[in-house]
């Protein structure tokens, strides 16, 4: 089942002025959990830089005492990983860092560069030697060659000739560093924690370290935070924002709030706009816990129908367990979700989830629902048909495996075994965040996973650069 999910993108945490800020960086990472659970790291500066990576959870790594004295500095960056690019060895846990001629820099990155191989092996062509297999390798090789004298004008340097999507933060001996891609597809916000300043992905991260939320950082802005206060730069010509709409629907944690919208409110808004486009005829409302709850929410309360927790969802499983035996297999999905029997039996039920991408998933819960007892099951999904793979950080399947752009609607709904079936429209989805629909001459947000319309350059994918080899070597571990 692990893999019938999108995969999160990854989280970013950077502190600045503060005794502590190793420690507030830990903090912070324990909020973003939910963008990256392979690995984490945090960098430190006290005078010299301080590193520790680890792959697993923030709270295995970074809850002892010891851990966090190594990492000394009132200065500190870090970050959770899903890997995208890369395998999730050690040699590829941010934040990397390297030496080069101004001083240290140790940079972490959110979302994914679409022409990093064809930079990278630019790169080596020029003899440039690359020990990682990760993409924001490729942003240290460019800070390293550029001829700048001044650190923030090697950075801007090296952004420029970057593409896809991006959320970064650097820091060197005497500044943290903020960016994003220039239509903001990755998300980063400024917090003040008292004379400190934040920078990370989500308002959850503040909240959880008790910042308070300045603002975001603006598409295509590079901040620079000093002793002196903070310093925005526009390296970049002004573009509309298009900030990925996958935030709202999945990415972001519920109690987040992104471009001054609750994403929880949000997300009970698609549920009422999912229930206007596609009604049922039906007794009760089931989410898939947990991401189907907003939106159900949202549906139950526009349909005035009864919201029940049909499904029991085990938080205590990992990825799931492999058997030999296809029986045994089978019964994985048992781990993670049981059947609430009693509020399913005999009931027309409304399943709700946010997205379907292989399919697998569904079909299964389906089946669960009947084997509970249920008379009918009418699946509902608060997002549109995913028929496009994504080249900016989330993790999807190739076209080929993608549910949605392998068989239409009757076909979908065959599959999964529902009674019926129905996506929420790209205008509803828009209409959920507040806009009267999309604007196709100017769309307000990414949504490249259910138009095809992608908001950047695909020069690796375009190039067929993704076809050749990141790394020659296989790491184990």
């Amino acid at each position: 089942m692990g893999d019938d999910r999108l995969r999160e993108e990854c989280g970013v945490f950077g502190v600045f002025g503060h005794p502590e800020a190793a420690a507030i960086a830990a903090l912070g990472l324990h909020a973003l959990q939910h963008r990256g659970q392979e690995a984490a790291g945090i960098v430190s500066y006290d005078g010299k830089f301080h590193s520790e990576r680890r792959l697993g959870l923030v709270g295995d790594n970074f809850n002892e005492a010891n851990v966090i004295h190594r990492l000394k500095g009132s200065m500190a960056i870090g970050h959770n990983r899903y890997s995208t690019t890369g395998e999730p060895a050690l040699k590829n846990v941010q934040p990397l860092y390297a030496d080069i001629d101004t001083g240290g820099f140790a940079v972490a990155h959110n979302g994914n560069l679409t022409n990093a191989l064809t930079l990278r092996q630019e790169l080596i062509n020029s003899g440039a030697i690359f020990p990682s297999t990760s993409d924001t390798e490729v942003i240290l090789h460019l800070l390293s060659r550029s001829k700048k004298r001044r650190m923030v004008e090697r950075f801007i340097e090296a952004i420029r000739q970057i593409e896809g999507a991006w959320a970064l933060v650097g820091l060197t001996n005497d500044m943290l560093i903020g960016a994003r891609d220039p239509v903001g597809i990755r998300p980063l916000v400024i917090g003040r924690l008292g004379d400190a300043y934040v920078l990370t992905s989500e308002t959850c991260a503040l909240d959880i370290v008790g910042a308070e939320f300045v603002r975001e950082v603006e598409n295509g802005e590079v901040v620079v935070i000093t002793a002196e206060g903070l310093e925005s730069h526009r390296p970049f010509p002004r573009r509309p924002a298009r900030p990925c709409i996958f935030e709202y629907i999945y990415f972001a944690r519920p109690d987040s709030v992104i471009g001054g919208r609750s994403v929880y409110d949000v997300r009970q808004q698609m549920g009422v706009q999912l229930a206007r486009e596609a009604p049922a005829d039906a007794d009760v409302i089931v989410p898939i816990p947990d991401s189907g709850v907003p939106a159900a929410i949202g549906y139950a309360r526009e349909s005035v129908l009864p919201f029940e927790l049909g499904i029991i969802r085990n938080h205590y499983v990992g990825r799931t367990f492999i058997e030999p035996e296809q029986r045994i297999r089978q019964l994985g999905v048992k781990l993670k979700h049981s059947a609430n029997a009693g509020v399913i039996r005999g009931k027309r039920i409304v399943l709700i989830d946010d997205s379907v991408v292989r399919g697998t998933t569904s079909k299964k819960i389906v089946q669960l629902m009947y084997e509970a007892g249920a008379r009918e099951v009418h699946m509902r999904i608060s997002s549109p048909p995913i028929t496009n793979s994504d080249y900016y950080g989330i993790d999807t399947p190739s076209k080929t495996a993608l549910l949605a752009a392998n068989y239409d609607l009757e076909g979908m709904r065959a599959f999964m075994g529902a009674d019926s079936l129905a996506f929420l429209s790209v205008d509803g989805i828009y209409r959920a965040v507040g806009y009267d629909g999309r604007d196709d001459n100017s769309p307000q947000f990414t949504d490249h996973c259910f138009t095809g319309e992608y908001p950047t350059e695909l020069t690796d994918r375009n190039g067929q650069a993704g076809t050749r080899q990141l790394s020659l070597l296989a790491e184990v571990g």
